[in-house]
């Protein structure tokens, strides 16, 4: 009996040992750093790290002119013509390519086909806006790593049909209630990444009024349908943190740096001040005599300019957490006004009106923390009541008031649409206009040069690679 009992003893720990053994050996052999299933949600929370230059540039606020120089005036003189997009390339769109192509991404980081169609919304929103900056680019042969040093450039037209298609496959694969982990953005939730795919959708087919309105239209209506937007919850933001690593990028300029460099603008005050505009003391802050004064537009570099005798940048834009709005709900608003006035959508002037009273309400809700006490004030002034003569002028107008801050994509409106009116060239920067578009890389010269000459002479209206030329929609 005690051997039997020592031989069963005896089995037991040879049992666990072996076990042991097993279970350490699978441990010892497998790389945490290399896992078997790629972290597409890693790759995405990367590439949204990217949004917010999208919008805080030191070059794209001076176009729609939302900001003076107070020194160092040669951005709002337009001095710089070339511009970089390589590290677009190689840093989010890359990533987002990894994640669309990707075979073995983690299920366990939320559906795939979410983590896909998320990573397509995004790709379609960094093309949108870099072919809005350039014009045609590459796209077809792009993003393909050491097989394709040289991608040709595709036609401004066959990437907005590829971004439409890239939105329509997004909106049509994601499954309800399957969120995703590691978003930045709208912590995973993917009926609001639906919603802002389609709310891009819209936007992006309205830059088509011009150039194409029966394509334009039916991609607008087919957004409408897939459902926008429905609240400023639902908006693109990116959300800065109280964190040197992740700190907005006007923090920076102002405090960390100290650039009091930046005021706004003489058109920006001299529009919203007549109106009590209740957004304009988020715009900017009083001068040294407790008023709102604009800065002339251009100003040489050898004109002296008083910081104290004008209107910085808001205070509260350039908290070091101070937030970006991207893409918002107020602005799928001003789209569905204009929608329905220029025949878009059904409703006239009755929805155009609605939609666009809606939008000025969201508008100031979004800029001055949900207050609207200051509405019906605003709304009675003449200069902004809807009025059926004049209301694409109004839209326009209220449109490039809510897209401040967010220089380029208020520049793209006011190339499509020419409102503001009142936006002209500096008289003080020898009448340049107003750029058009933005060069190519200079490299690209070199190290793609058939290609770019291609690009270069294929132009839509003529001209060279500088500032003047326009992109297809940019129709004259």
């Amino acid at each position: 009996m005690k051997n039997s009992y020592k031989s069963i003893c005896s089995g037991l720990l040879m049992a666990l040992a072996l076990s042991s053994c097993e279970k350490f050996d699978k441990s010892i052999n497998t790389d945490p750093n290399s896992p078997t299933k790629a972290s597409g949600t890693q790759l995405i929370a990367n590439a949204e790290l990217y949004l917010p230059g999208l919008s805080s540039s030191p070059y794209g606020v001076h176009y729609p002119q939302y900001l003076s120089n107070t020194s160092f005036t040669d951005n709002s003189r337009y001095v710089t013509v070339n511009f970089n997009f390589s590290g677009l390339y190689i840093g989010p769109l890359m990533n987002l390519e990894n994640v669309i192509n990707n075979t073995t991404l983690d299920g366990n980081e939320g559906p795939i086909v979410n983590q896909i169609a998320v990573a397509k919304i995004l790709k379609a929103y960094f093309f949108w806006h870099m072919t809005d900056r350039w014009g045609d680019l590459p796209y077809t042969e792009a993003l393909k790593g050491d097989v394709n040093f040289t991608p040709k450039y595709d036609k401004q037209q066959l990437i907005y049909s590829r971004m439409f298609t890239l939105l329509d496959e997004a909106n049509a694969a994601i499954v309800a209630g399957g969120n995703i982990k590691n978003d930045i953005i709208y912590s995973g939730d993917v009926a609001k990444w639906k919603r802002l795919g389609n709310t891009i959708h819209a936007l992006m087919a309205l830059r088509l009024s011009k150039v194409d309105p029966t394509t334009g239209a039916m991609e607008f209506n087919k957004a409408v349908t897939n459902g926008m937007m429905t609240a400023n919850t639902d908006n693109l933001s990116y959300p800065h943190l109280a964190d040197q690593n992740n700190e907005n990028y006007w923090y920076n300029q102002f405090t960390r740096l100290g650039r009091n460099w930046y005021a706004v603008s003489k058109p920006v005050v001299d529009y919203m001040l007549p109106l009590n505009d209740p957004r304009l003391p988020v715009f900017a802050n009083k001068n040294g005599a407790g008023n709102y004064v604009g800065l002339d537009y251009g100003l040489p570099g050898s004109v002296t300019v008083v910081i104290n005798n004008y209107s910085l940048l808001g205070s509260n834009l350039r908290l070091q957490n101070s937030p970006v709005a991207l893409v918002t709900y107020a602005q799928s608003l001003f789209a569905m006004a204009e929608a329905a006035k220029i025949g878009w959508i059904t409703g006239g002037d009755v929805t155009a009106k609605a939609n666009y009273d809606k939008a000025i309400e969201f508008s100031i809700r979004q800029w001055n923390n949900n207050d609207i006490s200051a509405l019906p004030a605003y709304m009675a002034n003449a200069e902004v009541a809807y009025t059926s003569v004049d209301a694409l002028r109004k839209i326009g107008n209220q449109r490039w008031v809510h897209l401040f801050l967010h220089g380029y994509e208020g520049w793209a409106e006011w190339r499509r649409t020419g409102f503001p009116n009142f936006l002209a060239p500096a008289p003080n920067n020898n009448g340049i206009q107003i750029p058009r578009r933005e060069g190519y890389p200079t490299q690209e010269r070199s190290i793609n040069t058939t290609s770019y000459n291609n690009a270069v002479s294929g132009f839509p209206y003529g001209g060279a690679d500088d500032l003047n030329a326009r992109v297809w929609w940019d129709k004259p």
